[in-house]
């Protein structure tokens, strides 16, 4: 009787620590890891043991991920979603699985990413985004993934892509672009310098072949020279002399400026931000000529303005300078005529003193 009891009691115990596996899924206790790669599943299946270290669904069917699909997993390291139909993801699809270090989510039909998605995942080193619909990446981007080392992004629908994104990356050691239609134009100025500093360190990069404008398509952005981007605003230019120590000497515009190529997007392309409009980096010139031509005027007039003033200013010195010679002249033509006069009056008065000696000898 108290054998079966504490043999009873045993099997309670044990119970927990069995580790159960779905049964769409084949299952690894001693590594703890899922495998549920294509069994056509349409959701991430339930009752997964919470010591799950590793867990690979792609290959299957999924559409979405909701906020508590990964709630049973909170040891989670590896979470592999390649190859679904994934459009919505949950901005809490991801809370408490703070030890994820590896993200695949390459080949789904994802556009979007809420910037939520990634706040406690602080710890991820590999991220796979490639082959979706991305047309940007989330805001807190920069500020979750200190520790990311592998960054795929190729084959989206990028456009541009800020530097602030990735300068927070400090142990950032591979990044994909490839395949994104990039449109090489005055913003892209931080992203060339980012991209040649980040090679300089040792960083691997695969290239930002340029889509738009046309005379540039299939030209990796680094290799542009920086002379193409002289109708960019002023700012943009202290940014560029401030930061381009490094570069070869080829590309510090010592060949002169040469014409931007034609500012026409291609068919379906969305048109750039207005002129005037104020942007990070800076701004192209839909039109470079009238831009010179206001450039030359305003040149012109600064220039009259200040030949202007500097005529008055050399005529009031010429009147002042020949009132000041007039008066003084007229000084030395009085003091001279005085002179004269107080001459002539000491020769007359030893005159009238010889007249007076002989006088009074005579009265003597």
């Amino acid at each position: 009787m108290t054998g079966g009891v504490i043999l009873a009691l045993s099997s309670l115990i044990l119970v927990p620590v069995a580790f159960t596996c779905p049964k769409e899924c084949s299952c690894d206790s001693q590594v703890k890891v899922v495998d549920c790669q294509g069994q056509d599943l349409h959701d991430i299946p339930h009752e997964l043991h919470p010591d799950t270290l590793e867990l690979y669904l792609q290959n299957n069917h999924i559409r979405g991920i909701s906020s508590m699909a990964l709630r049973e997993t909170p040891q989670l390291q590896v979470l592999n979603l390649a190859n679904n139909s994934i459009t919505m993801i949950s901005p809490r699809a991801l809370l408490g699985l703070r030890g994820l270090r590896n993200l695949n989510l390459a080949n789904n039909s994802i556009r979007e990413l809420d910037r939520r998605l990634f706040g406690s995942v602080q710890n991820l080193t590999q991220l796979d985004l490639s082959h979706n619909n991305m047309a940007g990446l989330p805001g807190a981007l920069a500020d979750s993934f200190h520790h990311l080392t592998h960054l795929w992004l190729q084959y989206n629908r990028l456009t541009k892509l800020d530097r602030t994104h990735l300068e927070a990356l400090g142990n950032l050691q591979v990044l994909r672009l490839r395949g994104n239609p990039w449109r090489c134009d005055c913003q892209m100025i931080g992203l060339k310098l980012w991209l040649e500093t980040f090679t300089f360190k040792g960083g691997v990069v695969d290239g930002v072949a340029c889509a738009w404008p046309d005379a540039m398509q299939e030209r990796d952005l680094r290799h542009v020279p920086y002379a193409l981007f002289h109708t960019c605003m002023t700012t943009s230019y202290s940014y560029l002399f401030a930061n381009i120590h490094h570069v070869d000497g080829q590309h510090r515009l010592l060949h002169g400026p040469q014409p931007w190529p034609s500012p026409e997007p291609p068919a379906g392309a969305e048109p750039g931000p207005p002129v005037g409009v104020p942007v990070q980096e800076c701004e192209a010139k839909q039109k470079p000529r009238p831009v010179s031509l206001r450039h030359a005027i305003a040149t012109v007039v600064i220039t009259g303005v200040v030949c202007g003033v500097v005529c008055l200013m050399m005529l009031a010195a010429a009147i002042y300078g020949c009132t000041y010679a007039a008066l003084m002249a007229k000084y030395h033509r009085q003091l001279k005529k005085q002179e004269k006069q107080a001459g002539a009056a000491e020769k007359d008065t030893p005159d009238r003193e010889e007249d007076k000696e002989p006088l009074e000898n005579a009265i003597a």
